[in-house]
């Protein structure tokens, strides 16, 4: 796909990339702040705050009485919109017919800058967080990760925890939330589309968003540590879910990033993999998966898999004894190009419509405000070495930070010995 991006800087200080695709049928945008979980003003007893306003986010404003004739608007034409929200960060997204991208941009500018946050439209929308939060309950990894997180630092709450506060939350907290998150400076945005002779009236619609003035708040850092092996026991439940979970005190590199995407998929990419492709070629486990993650001051290790309770024992033995071998350089340079491989063609098809592009530049635009150059992305594929996967490896467990959680019907006695046999690699 053929595209020119470019950074522009509002007259109020947001700012963003303009993505001209010429000839793109659709266009794509996303605007982003800081306004998270973890920016709610008392938070661990408003947590579930930020969700609630992102559910109210296409609500009645100053052109439109209600979400339902906002909606029948926006959508008239084939558009989508929606928004998430995340412990960090708040985002309102939308796609539509290129025919028609000024109308929807300038809805999206209602929806941002003039929204109403009624008491009608609260009491909805907390009854469907409240709901949406309670259908979590019965997932595993839903319950399982935020404990793991909880566990080795993050300041983060369970869904356990985020329906028990929620009493705690009124209209008015979604209004103060807004006023304190949604300021100029803290605005980031990314729109895609062919807007060739039209740029003059892009910039002059993103430049009337018109927000209160103020920064882009910095991102929260917390401590990290290791911790004790935990079971969340759910007797009616006969598999066991397992999180692993370590951290790096620091952020990885992009090249060390790259390294360990490569690493996870000579673990567990694929069904000839090292531990997810023995592991299903003995019956062990129907998939397992490993990810590796950065943020500003922190990078994590983690690895996953539901699995029947007798047979846990031995796809631990498998994990230990490929993970020791990583550790001890053993790695063939066949491993290593096939690795490589994938991750060019995986890459070369990343961004096949406009919504893949924007949403490309925008995750790393919107951590760090890096403006991505997808054409540069194969050298550094390239360049992954068999010495900078076993080092970047190494350092997880040098960093010592790390621990286990089951969820299912199991004891703590088990967990512990899982626990136990991982810590040999540390």
């Amino acid at each position: 796909m053929q595209y020119e991006v470019s950074e522009y800087v509002l007259k109020s200080g947001g700012r963003g990339l303009i993505v001209n695709v010429p000839s793109a049928p659709v266009t794509s945008a996303q605007f982003h702040f800081r306004a998270g979980n973890r920016f709610v003003r008392q938070a661990r007893e408003k947590w579930e705050t930020a969700h609630i306003m992102e559910h109210m986010a296409f609500g009645a404003n100053n052109g439109f009485k209600s979400g339902a004739d906002y909606d029948a608007v926006f959508t008239e034409n084939g558009a989508y919109h929606n928004a998430w929200t995340s412990d960090i960060a708040m985002c309102y997204i939308a796609e539509c017919a290129n025919f028609e991208w000024e109308r929807i941009l300038a809805l999206q500018k209602s929806a941002i800058c003039d929204p109403k946050f009624t008491e009608d439209e609260f009491t909805a929308e907390y009854g469907n967080v409240k709901s949406e939060l309670t259908g979590y309950l019965s997932k595993a990894e839903r319950v399982l990760w935020p404990k793991l997180a909880q566990a080795i630092g993050e300041n983060t709450l369970t869904y356990h925890e985020r329906l028990e506060v929620m009493p705690n939350i009124s209209v008015r907290d979604i209004r103060e939330h807004y006023a304190r998150t949604h300021k100029a400076g803290n605005l980031r945005f990314v729109v895609a589309g062919d807007f060739s002779g039209k740029l003059g009236r892009l910039r002059e619609i993103l430049n009337s968003f018109d927000l209160r003035e103020g920064e882009r708040p910095p991102l929260p850092v917390d401590e990290m540590h290791s911790f004790a092996p935990f079971v969340i026991r759910r007797k009616d439940v006969p598999d066991i879910t397992f999180g692993w979970t370590m951290n790096l005190p620091r952020r990885l590199s992009d090249d060390e990033d790259a390294a360990m995407e490569a690493l996870n998929h000579i673990l567990n990419g694929t069904l000839h993999s090292r531990i997810q492709g023995e592991a299903r070629t003995k019956g062990l486990v129907y998939g397992i998966w490993s990810d590796t993650s950065a943020s500003e001051h922190n990078s994590s290790w983690d690895f996953g898999a539901s699995v029947e309770a007798d047979k846990l024992n031995k796809l631990f033995d498998l994990m230990v004894r490929e993970i020791r071998r990583v550790q001890e350089g053993d790695l063939s340079e066949a491993e290593i190009e096939a690795a490589k491989q994938y991750a060019l063609g995986r890459h070369q098809m990343g961004i096949q419509t406009v919504g893949q592009l924007n949403n490309w530049l925008a995750v790393r635009y919107f951590f760090d405000g890096r403006i991505e150059d997808f054409a540069a992305q194969p050298t550094r594929i390239k360049k992954i070495s068999k010495n900078r996967i076993v080092d970047t490896a190494r350092q997880f467990f040098a960093a010592g930070a790390w621990g286990i959680g089951l969820y299912g019907n199991t004891e703590k006695a088990v967990a512990e010995m899982l626990h136990e046999k991982l810590g040999e690699l540390f």
